[in-house]
Order: structure tokens, then sequence, then C-alpha cells
């Protein structure tokens, strides 16, 4: 019989814990290996949290083999080649400091004694910020500020190089520019000279302080259809045209009084006396820098006048007209050189605009053709006003983030409700595709503006231009080819190559000066945002981090004048303009700082040779209005300056007093508590200038003062302590419309 087998079910020890798989740890750490303890794998590891102790268990894999090691010691080597190479680079911006001074210090007060400056410039030092310069660009005293984009900044930085580089004191009183700005207060006034010349009519050569026949008005009013309105298309045609058509129904002799016709009036006045043949008047006085109360920019005053006093009964109760009114007299005063008088009027525009809503997307309910002209207005408004404070170095009005109109349409559709009759040009592009594209580079080029004068100026920022270039780039691309002006010898619209351009015989001048005036706009702004990167040295050695954005700043100014030189060697396309006038002298002066700033890098002997072609490109303007004639004579002056340096400069190399261009070291002065660079080369030192400039008595103006015409009435706020208040009665405008 089996015996039964009995299974007996034991209870488990709950006292003895259940095996666990022993964790690996490849290396244990310092303390746990010294105190032969076990180590895990957590940073700090158990035992060191215990005892509170630092544990080094940072898991890092290290070398353990020789091949490791080497690759180790290889990686540690290419570490520290680029740390040499960053404080290489730093060092070489510590060289900029006495430029970016001259664009961020103020100017010590008459009252600060010298040891207060050197405190102020040395808190200043650690919160750099962009500064202007106080300026008289008018007939009256006062000094007005324009910001570091302006050019009158940069011409004050040329005053301040050349005053030391040549170390004269000189009166250009012969040499001093007139234009409507420096002689009058406004447009309507009487221009009384200081120079024994009997006091002239406020009247206009055209029928002054009278209305014009309806033939007359006729054929200026005709001017504007093929001239400003495509750029500028805030005005609806067919409206305008019954408009001004009511206005002589009570009578065939004199129509009623109106605001807007008045200003469209003088502001085709005012280009219409600058094309005729000798529209200028009195050519030899002229020349001579006179202007009388013939000169083209003055043409239409008159109806200027009436406009504002028109315009006074509509400050309450605003419309449209009163908006376009107020754009238009902008643009005038722009061209005649009333600068702050310009800028003052398009903030009145931008004003009229939030009263009526414009910022705001029209609603659905309103029709197309009404509502695309509010965008165009707004946007219009958007350009003019962005432009002004660019060009002024002065804050924007018009805030991006208050806006929510959509850009405006340029379908064929919405051109033909517009009530004009332009003919189709193809490629899905219209005459209102010039005002869209015009739009869209400004916010471009408000972007770039804001991007690179949103950072202090240190080298860094004026030597990096590569946001500035890809948003500009940007835009290019998305220009249509139909807007380009084509380039003979298969050269490339909107490039720098200097590619002659390619007149069309058979093509409307409207549309030829619209593709032109879209490719000068464009060198234009990147001009004027890649000029704050020429920076100034006595010598004229700049430091090389800011020499390639100051050879694209060059290469723009030239394609500019070039192109601008060519057309009005061969067409008439641009005869009379005052915006390609001012874009020639912006152009002209900024390749003068240049050649002064970078005297040998491999653009200076052309950028010299256009500054020489920019003198027969004004004489050519000089016939349709004085200060261009002015401009012609400056220019060739400061040529003369140019070559004078550049001659002492070899000289000095000659004799081993100068350095080489290639050393591109920068000067520093031991006034300003900055340190001297630790690889500036001996001798550096003993150049440095000396901040404030004295030069006896007077002050030193080294002809610069009647030289460059547009700053002999600087007082300039860039680390110096000269009046120039004495040196001249004003200057002309700089700036575009």
């Amino acid at each position: 019989m089996a015996s039964p087998t009995f299974i007996v079910s034991m209870p488990p020890n709950k006292t003895q814990p259940a095996t666990r798989k022993r964790s690996q740890v490849a290396r244990a750490c310092n303390w746990c290996r010294v105190h032969r303890l076990k180590c895990d794998a957590e940073f700090p590891c158990a035992n060191c949290r215990k005892r509170g102790g630092d544990c080094n268990n940072d898991r890092l894999n290290r070398a353990a083999t020789l091949p490791e090691a080497t690759r180790e010691i290889e990686k540690l080597k290419k570490r520290v080649e680029e740390l040499e190479l960053e404080l290489q680079n730093e060092r070489k911006a510590r060289a900029l400091v006495p430029q970016l001074d001259a664009l961020s210090t103020p100017t010590p007060g008459p009252n600060d004694s010298p040891g207060d400056s050197a405190v102020d410039l040395g808190e200043h030092a650690k919160n750099k910020v962009w500064e202007g310069i106080h300026i008289s660009t008018a007939h009256s005293p006062h000094k007005t500020w324009y910001g570091s984009s302006s050019l009158f900044f940069f011409i004050g930085s040329i005053n301040t190089f050349l005053t030391a580089a040549l170390e004269q004191t000189h009166s250009a009183r012969g040499m001093l520019p007139e234009s409507a700005s420096t002689l009058l207060d406004q447009p309507a006034s009487t221009i009384n000279s200081d120079r024994g010349r009997p006091a002239a009519p406020t009247g206009d050569s055209i029928r002054g302080g009278e209305s014009l026949t309806s033939m007359q008005e006729e054929y200026f009013l005709n001017l504007f259809w093929e001239t400003y309105y495509p750029s500028n298309p805030i005005l609806d045609e067919r409206d305008f045209k019954e408009h001004y058509q009511s206005l002589w129904a009570a009578s065939d002799t004199e129509r009623q009084p109106s605001a807007l016709v008045d200003i469209v009036l003088a502001l085709c006045m005012q280009y219409g006396m600058a094309r005729q043949p000798g529209g200028r008047h009195a050519l030899t006085a002229a020349a001579r820098g006179d202007v009388n109360d013939s000169d083209s920019t003055l043409a239409g005053r008159w109806h200027y006048r009436r406009c504002l006093s028109l315009l006074s009964n509509e400050l309450e109760s605003p419309t449209l007209s009163t908006i376009q009114c107020h754009l238009l007299c902008s643009i005038y005063l722009c061209c005649g050189g009333f600068q702050n008088m310009s800028d003052n009027a398009c903030g009145l525009a931008v004003r009229t605009a939030f009263m009526l809503g414009l910022h705001v997307e029209p609603p659905q309910s309103m029709p197309r053709r009404e509502r695309e002209l509010r965008k165009r207005i707004w946007w219009t408004i958007y350009v003019v006003e962005s432009n002004r404070s660019m060009k002024l170095g002065r804050p924007f009005t018009v805030q991006e983030s208050t806006s929510s109109c959509t850009l405006p349409a340029d379908d064929r559709e919405i051109a033909g409700l517009s009530g004009s009759s332009f003919a189709p040009i193809g490629g899905n592009v219209t005459w209102l595709t010039w005002h869209l594209h015009g739009i869209k580079l400004l916010i471009a080029a408000r972007k770039a503006y804001v991007s690179f004068f949103s950072k202090p100026p240190d080298a860094l920022t004026l030597g990096n231009s590569e946001s500035t270039t890809k948003t500009m780039d940007a835009w290019l691309q998305g220009v249509p080819e139909v807007l380009k002006t084509s380039r003979q010898n298969n050269g490339t619209p909107f490039s720098t190559d200097l590619s002659p351009v390619l007149i069309e015989q058979f093509t409307p001048v409207w549309l030829q000066r619209e593709r032109l005036l879209l490719e000068l706009r464009y060198h234009n702004t990147c001009m004027s945002l890649y000029r704050s990167s020429i920076c100034f040295t006595l010598n004229g050695v700049p430091v090389a981090i800011t020499e390639q954005t100051a050879l694209k700043c060059a290469a723009h100014a030239m394609a500019l004048i070039h192109i601008i030189h060519q057309v009005l060697d061969t067409t008439a396309i641009l005869d009379g303009w005052h915006e390609a006038f001012q874009w020639q002298w912006n152009a002209a002066m900024t390749l003068v700082g240049f050649v002064l700033a970078f005297p040998a890098t491999v653009s200076t002997r052309a950028a010299r040779e256009t500054i020489d072609l920019s003198v027969s490109a004004f004489e050519s303007f000089g016939d349709s209005f004085a200060v261009a004639a002015n401009a012609a004579t400056i220019m060739r002056d400061l040529s003369a300056k140019i070559d004078r340096l550049a001659q002492d400069r070899v000289t000095k190399v000659g004799d081993g007093q100068m350095f080489s261009a290639n050393t591109r070291a920068a000067q520093v002065y031991s006034t300003t508590g900055f340190e001297m660079p630790l690889d500036a080369p001996a001798g550096l030192f003993d150049q440095a200038i000396e901040w404030p400039l004295h030069f006896g008595d007077e002050p030193a103006t080294a002809e610069i003062g009647g030289v460059l015409g547009h700053s002999i009435d600087i007082s300039a706020e860039i680390m110096t302590d000269i009046d120039w208040a004495g040196l001249n009665a004003g200057f002309f405008d700089q700036w575009a419309v």
C-alpha cells in the first residue's frame, strides 16, 4: 500500500527582502571609491546625499584609451583656437570706441567742468544710445534735432573729421549755398537778402498772387497724372476731374476756390517750371549761389498758401480731401527744402487719418472702389511718414501695431475702377503695382531700420549687415520683371554692377520714369541703411570690422549716381525731378564720407571717380533749380579737399609717418577714459586726437563750413564744443520726398 504524500505550505518569510538585481556602475565617485563603498548611478549618489558632501559622479565619458585621449586633446586645441579668435575680434571692436562715441556721446555743455565730462562719458559708455545733432537748417537761427540715420548727422561727422585732418581755419563766406529753405521762413515769405539785394516780390513767375486762366491750370493739372499720380495714387482721377469742372460752373473766367485743386496746381507748377529749358531763371545769378523769387522750387507758393487758408476751415470736420491736401503739402514742402514744415504736414495727415479711421480695415459694406481708395491713402501716409522719420532720424508716428488695414489691391479690375486710363502693361501688372511694391519696399526698409537702431551702437552692430541685406533681398525677389529697367550688355537690374540702363524708345515716359524711380528708391534706401558703418579716424584707416558694410553702402551710392547721370545725359525723363536730385545729393555726400574714411579699399578709386560724375549730374539739374548749381560747386570743392588729403597721405606714408592701410588700426584718445587696443601698433597713441578740438580763438572749420554747404550752420554734438553758428546762414534740402 502506497504511503500518502503530505504537502505542507509554509508561510513566506516577510522579514527577508526580495532579491533585486544589483545596479551596475561603470565608475564610482571619488568619495565612494576611497571608502570602498557601493556607489549608484545617480548624481549626486546616495552616499554623498546622505553625508551632505560633494559628489563628482557627473557620468561624463572620460578618455580611457590612448586614441580617446588624443581625440580629446585635438578637441580642446580647436576650442582654444576659437576662443583666441573671439578675443582678437573683441580687441578689434575696442578700436571703434572713438567713432562710436562720435555717434553716441553728447557734447559736454559750456558750464560742465572737465571732471564732470569725464564722469558723464564713463557712465555713457556703459549704456550707449544713438544720439543726434542739433543744427539750423532754415532761415531762422534756431536749431532743430536730427538723428543718427540722417544725412545731417553724417555731414557733421565729415565736418569733424576734416576739421582735425586739415588743421586750418577758413571763412568761406563766398561759397555759402542758398535755397528756399535758407532764405525763407515759409514758402510764402518775401526773400530778403543780406547781401544788399532789394527785396523781391512774393509773387510767382507765373501770374503770382492771381488765379491762373483755365488753360494754364489745365496744362499743369495734366502733368500730375503722369508724374506724381502713379507713385501716390491718393486721388480718384474721375472724381477729381468732375470736381474741377464743377468749380467753373458759376464763371468762365474764375473758378471757385478748392484746397485740393490749389495744392495739386502748386505741386505741378513747381515741377513744370523746373522741367522747362532755363526754368531756373537768372542762370548766371544762380550759378553764383543766388536764389531769387523766380526759382522753380518756389513756383506755386501762392496756391499753396491759399490751400492752407482753406484747410483751416476743415480742422474740426476733416474729410478724405483734407488728408489728401496734407500729403501733397508735405511733398511740395519737401521739394522746396522746408524739411520741418514737410514733417509737420505729414504729421497732420497722420492725425487726420486716425480721426477718419483709415488705419482700420474698411467695412465690406462699402463699395470696393471706395475701400481701395482709403487703403491707398492710408498706406501712402505710412510710406511718406516712415520715409520722413528714417531720413530725419526721428521717432515714427505711425506704429504698425495700431493698424489693421490690409495692403491695397493692384488687379486690373480695381485699376479700371480707380478712374485712370493707363493702358494694360501685362504680366498681371497694372499702374497700381508700382505703388504696391513701393509700400513693400518701405515695410522692408523700416523692418531693417528698426532692427539696426534698436541695438546699441557698438562694433558688432555697425559691422553686421547680414540682417539688412537679407531683408532687402527678400523684397527684391518679389519685384516682377515688368517693373524693372532692362540693362545693356546683359547687366542685372537693381544690382550694383554699374551696367548702363536700356532706355526703350517707344515706351510711355510715365512707365519708364516709374521703373527708374523704383530702382533709384531701392538704391537710396539701401545706401541710407548701410551708411552708419562709415566711421572716421584721423589717419583715414578705419577698423576692418565695418569695411564690408561700408563697401555695400558705396556700391549702392555709385549705382544710383551712374543711373541718374546716364538718364540726364541721354533723356529728359528726370529733368526737373526734385526727388532725383535729392537722392543724388544724398549719394554724393555718402561717397565723400566713404572716400575719406576708407582711402585704400578696392572701391575707393571708383568712388572718387563717381564723385566727379555727380558734379556733371548736378550741373544738369542746375538748369532747373539753383540749389543743384550750388551742389555742383560744393562737390568740386570737396573733391579738391579729398585729393589734397590723399596726396598728404601718400607723402606721409613715404616718410614713414603713417601706418599701412593693412594695419587697420583705429586711433583712440586718452581723454575719454577708454582703453588703448591691446594690439595697437607702437606710436598709435601719440597721433590720437585730443577732444574737444581748439585751434586758437576762431573755430576751426578747415574750409568745410563753406564747402559742405548743408552743414555750414551746424553746432555738432559730436564730442566737440566748436560753435559753427557764425559760419553760414543755413543750408538747403538734403532729403527725398
